[in-house]
């Protein structure tokens, strides 16, 4: 069985009551609203990671203010050249203010749309778990830095 193992970092950016988020296009062209961030490079600090993907997403210059959390996801597929393969996600999740820069969309990425959204309408938003995990540390700031929303001991 094939592992891979992909490390990421992602920005909760809450402004005057409203959210940014960048809507993601997966393989199959459906499009979901998620928290801006993604891949490290190999190398890379994942304070630069966030900030070049917020900017890469958004527009934005963003400025890490808080780590909020570790989130780790694990998921089992099919290869398309072969068997089974096993997937880790491991994404650092940040507290972060907008410094600069200008709203605009990604273009030639995985994102195609970037917008502020209130949090009151987030709920209603066709959106990857992410959102949830992100918000849910932002508003209760665990001392572990993990959400109830991915704790096995929660179900």
């Amino acid at each position: 069985m094939k592992t891979e193992l992909r490390v990421a970092a992602y920005a909760v950016c809450v402004r005057d009551g409203e959210i940014l988020l960048a809507r993601w296009v997966d393989r199959e062209g459906r499009k979901r609203w998620t928290l801006p961030g993604g891949g490290m490079d190999h190398g890379e600090e994942p304070v630069a990671t966030v900030v070049r993907e917020v900017e890469e997403e958004t527009g934005y210059l963003a400025e890490p203010t808080v780590l909020l959390g570790i989130d780790s996801i694990r998921r089992n597929w099919l290869r398309r050249l072969g068997g089974p393969g096993d997937w880790q996600g491991l994404r650092i999740l940040y507290e972060a203010r907008i410094a600069g820069g200008a709203l605009r969309n990604e273009t030639g990425g995985s994102t195609d749309l970037a917008a502020w959204h209130p949090l009151d309408s987030v709920p209603s938003l066709d959106r990857v778990e992410l959102v949830d995990i992100g918000l849910q540390l932002w508003r209760d700031r665990p001392p572990s830095g993990r959400s109830h929303l991915t704790d096995p001991a929660n179900g």
